[in-house]
């Protein structure tokens, strides 16, 4: 690490919407002081679509803009185009393009998909290939300044398609590295992944080798979470920062890093008894120098 990043990274958190999107979810950014959002646009355990509420969506995406907000959509965690599941596949592909078009409604600037898994033994190359025949087309049909598709590696338990920032190579490259594709890179992943990120220069160390393998400007967003859980246990499980067993003093070393020059933040930790407020707050400090990690 040589340097900060021209433009620090704004950061926020995956908003509560009870109530819709502007109703409850705009009131809530504000009540944590989040400058970035993530969103589902519908369940996320299910497949059903919603189509969402005009009237919501348009005062979402004008709460947002008077705010100077970057807004995200995760999409459902069943989405999982490399499964040998047709059925599966099918309802994966559509899902995507339903959360492709609310983020275009919605102005949002990507759609956070996870990176999926073979599921099967000795089905990599083929889940790969079925990336490059089925999800490919759904790129080539977005229009240009359309909200890109955010890979956000998993923490590696069963048969991850990417898990590590080393496993996007062959990822992007199944999907002939389309301009509309871009990273969510997600800490509690990386380290359950087993990216030593607590070491002094890991978090630096992990971002160069992200940059490296996916190129410059690929990086859309940043799930910023601790871990419950040691690296390399392959176990997603999210805890306030620096509670877990990341801590606090890898996060400075993110914020600062060149490779995040503008590029969100938002924090995925529980949100109960402030949480979202507190995390946020921290990592500005963290950001901006206010605190010194240790």
């Amino acid at each position: 690490m040589t340097s900060s990043p021209a433009v620090l990274p704004a950061i926020g958190a995956h908003i509560q919407i009870k109530g819709g999107l502007a109703k409850g979810g705009l009131p809530y950014a504000d009540a944590v002081g989040a400058r970035a959002v993530q969103v589902f646009v519908g369940n996320p355990r299910g497949w059903r679509p919603s189509a969402g509420d005009p009237a919501q969506d348009a005062a979402f995406t004008a709460g947002c803009a008077e705010r100077g907000v970057p807004s995200f959509v995760h999409t459902p965690f069943l989405v999982n185009v490399g499964s040998p599941n047709e059925a599966t596949v099918d309802q994966s592909i559509a899902t995507i393009r339903h959360n492709l078009a609310r983020a275009t409604q919605l102005g949002c600037a990507g759609v956070v998909v996870h990176a999926g898994s073979a599921v099967g033994a000795d089905r990599y190359e083929a889940a790969l290939a079925q990336l490059h025949e089925r999800l490919l087309p759904v790129l080539d049909e977005l229009p240009e300044g359309a909200p890109r598709l955010l890979i956000e590696p998993t923490a590696g338990g069963g048969r991850s398609l990417a898990a590590t920032v080393e496993d996007l190579g062959p990822y992007l490259a199944a999907l002939d590295h389309h301009p509309a594709v871009g990273v969510c890179f997600d800490t509690c992943h990386a380290w359950a992944a087993g990216h030593d990120l607590a070491t002094p220069g890991g978090m630096a160390a992990t971002l160069d080798a992200l940059e490296a393998v996916v190129g410059p400007g690929r990086l859309g967003l940043v799930h910023a979470n601790d871990s419950l859980d040691g690296c390399g246990s392959t176990r997603d499980r999210h805890t306030t920062i620096g509670a877990g067993s990341i801590g606090a003093a890898p996060f400075a070393e993110l914020l600062t890093h060149p490779t995040m020059a503008g590029v969100p933040v938002v924090v995925e930790t529980p949100s109960a008894d402030d949480g979202h407020a507190k995390d946020i707050a921290l990592l500005c400090d963290l950001r901006d120098g206010a605190l010194v990690p240790g």
